[in-house]
Formats: C-alpha cells, sequence, structure tokens
C-alpha cells in the first residue's frame, strides 16, 4: 500500500508516539499525551523542513488512519497556527486525509450495533429490542438498566468471535502477538514483517543508528500514553474547515471497530451542506465504493469490501488518494 501511495507524492513516514517502530529517545520515556505527540510531530517537520528547504513550497498533506483521527486534525491545526508565528519556516499545508479514524469514540461504539444489524450478524429482533431499552446507549449503560443489559450481553454473543476489523477474515490470532500466530492465519506477515524490519541489511538500508533500538515492535502496547483529545477531535475538524483545508475521510466499509456509518454521523454533525450528493466512485467500470463532497472541502469516501486499515484493499485506497489529491471528484 505504501509503495502504491509514494507514486503519487513523496511521504514521510513517522513513528509515533516516540518509541513506536524506530523512534527512540535520548531520555527516558515519561507518559506522553495527545497533545504532546501533536507539538512533538510539528517540532519534527519544523526541523525537518529546515534541514530540507527545496521542499518548503511543496503542498503537504498530513495523513493516517485509525487512532490518527485524534492526532491528525489537532497537527493540521498546529501548523495552521505556527504559519502566522514569526521566525518559523512556514508550512505549506493544504489539508489531509484520514481512514478508518477514532473521533468521537462514543458515537463509533454505539454505530457498532446497527453496523452488525446491516451486515445480518445480529437478528431483527434483537436490534428492535436494544433500539428500544437501550436508546441508542450500548457501551456506557446505566446499571439499573438490566433489560439493556442483558441485550447487549446478546449481542457480544452473536459478535466477540469475529474479526472486528474485517468480520470477512477469521479473527485467528491477536494481531498484536506476532510472536504467536500461526503460518495459516491472515496476519501472519505481520509476523514476517517484524523478522524482515528486524534483519541487520534492513536496519541499515534504513540507517537506524546503532544502539538506538534494540528491535522493531509492530504493536508496542509498553508505551506510557494518556488520551487527553477525551476521543473527540470534532471540534479540531470544524476548525480546519473554517480555515479552508481541504479533507477526504475514507473507511472500509467492513470495519466494525470504527464503522462508515459512526463515520458519517460525526460528519452529519458538522451541518455542512451537500455539494455532490452520495454516489458510486469506480476501478475499470467496477463498484470499489461511494462517496459525498460537503461545501467545507470534505470528501467521504468508503471503499467496498475494505475493514479497518488501507491494508486490507491497498490497490483500492491508492485510487481513492490518487482522485483526491489530483482534484478529481469521487
Amino acid at each position: 500500500m505504501a509503495f502504491l501511495w509514494r507514486l503519487m507524492a513523496s511521504i514521510i513516514f513517522l513513528d509515533q508516539p516516540v518509541g513506536a517502530g524506530f523512534s527512540y529517545s535520548r531520555t527516558p520515556l515519561n507518559k506522553t499525551t495527545d497533545a504532546n505527540e501533536v507539538n512533538i510531530i510539528y517540532e519534527f517537520l519544523q526541523k525537518w523542513l529546515s534541514k530540507h528547504p527545496q521542499y518548503l513550497s511543496n503542498p503537504f498533506y498530513a495523513t493516517g488512519s485509525s487512532y490518527a483521527g485524534m492526532i491528525v486534525p489537532a497537527l493540521v491545526d498546529k501548523i495552521s497556527e505556527g504559519n502566522y508565528i514569526c521566525c518559523n519556516p512556514p508550512i505549506n499545508i493544504q489539508g489531509y486525509v484520514l481512514g478508518n479514524p477514532m473521533t468521537h469514540y462514543d458515537i463509533e461504539q454505539n454505530s457498532r450495533i446497527p453496523f452488525a444489524h446491516g451486515m445480518s450478524l445480529i437478528s431483527d429482533e434483537l436490534y428492535t429490542s436494544m433500539k428500544r431499552f437501550c436508546k441508542g446507549n450500548y457501551f456506557n449503560v446505566d446499571p439499573s438498566n438490566t433489560k439493556c443489559l442483558e441485550l447487549v450481553e446478546e449481542f457480544h454473543l452473536c459478535i466477540d468471535d469475529l474479526n472486528i476489523y474485517n468480520p470477512l477474515i477469521p479473527d485467528c490470532e491477536d494481531p498484536a502477538d506476532t510472536q504467536n500466530i500461526s503460518p495459516d492465519c491472515y496476519y501472519y506477515k505481520y509476523h514476517l514483517e517484524e523478522r524482515w524490519a528486524n534483519t541487520e541489511s534492513v536496519r541499515k538500508a534504513l540507517h537506524i543508528k546503532k544502539g538506538s533500538k534494540r528491535e522493531w515492535v509492530r504493536f508496542n502496547r509498553r508505551i506510557p500514553y494518556d488520551q487527553d483529545i477525551k476521543s473527540n477531535s470534532i471540534p479540531y475538524h470544524m476548525k480546519n474547515s473554517l480555515n479552508g483545508y481541504r479533507s477526504l475521510i475514507f473507511s472500509g466499509d467492513h470495519d466494525m471497530a470504527l464503522p462508515s456509518i459512526g463515520t458519517q454521523a460525526w460528519i452529519n454533525s458538522l451541518n455542512y451542506s451537500i455539494t455532490h450528493d452520495w454516489k458510486p466512485w469506480m476501478i475499470n467500470n467496477q463498484i470499489a465504493g461511494y462517496a459525498r463532497t460537503y461545501s467545507n472541502k470534505m470528501t467521504f469516501a468508503t471503499v467496498k469490501g475494505c475493514g479497518h486499515t488501507p491494508e486490507y484493499l491497498p490497490e483500492e485506497t491508492s485510487v481513492v488518494f490518487k482522485m483526491w489529491l489530483s482534484g478529481q471528484l469521487l
């Protein structure tokens, strides 16, 4: 997927937060936060562009997926504000791209129930009862609402053995536990990825400083982290819209972790008018997803059959990116 995207744009890949991937700190890592990470990324961009001033005039887009929905909109706002500060080299920020982004976790969690119903993972009767007794709140249930709690338990019996990131793929292993993944599992490639990244030839090709990082870990759970944006980055989207930045929000329509209907719900809460209504976008005369464009220069697109991250359908997601980046209407 990264290979396909870099055919269309020069990409800086950033391991974030500090401690992830090959990134490291010369001092002991203290607990970091969303806001702190935004400041660190901004500082990195300033220093990188100062060392490579030939790229200052290039259009710049911030991108990310999943939890980056908490970071990228705030980063765009930080860059926008920083461009008005004396002596900072201005970053030519034009917009941002987010895939299946966490944005308002309550909305997105609660959207898993209508998603499961729409995918025929739960019965009509269970869905109707959950709507009646839970009234749209399925995850922070009042303990006195025993009927809702019973129904939520029944819901989990139906879906807990599914792969929440893409129900079409067997939930064979924990994707983060790469050391114990069977070769028959879809996620075995993550184990191979770690083996590849930790070979001496790869580390040398990537110019990894000797002694800086003992090993590359795909999913580092040991980084102390505080989620201080409070699982609601909608205000940053509003500010970025007011500042005129373009945005592409795309969702794999088979993601149950952060369902596309939840993403549409928070986008609708921005109350921007629709400039180009819901329609299919195509690859080789086949429907590859659906898209809608809003007056705040935001485009929402689904990727048909894709899961939580672009890797599930790399060609399709790269086409979405290419079309949007070139200014084509999806």
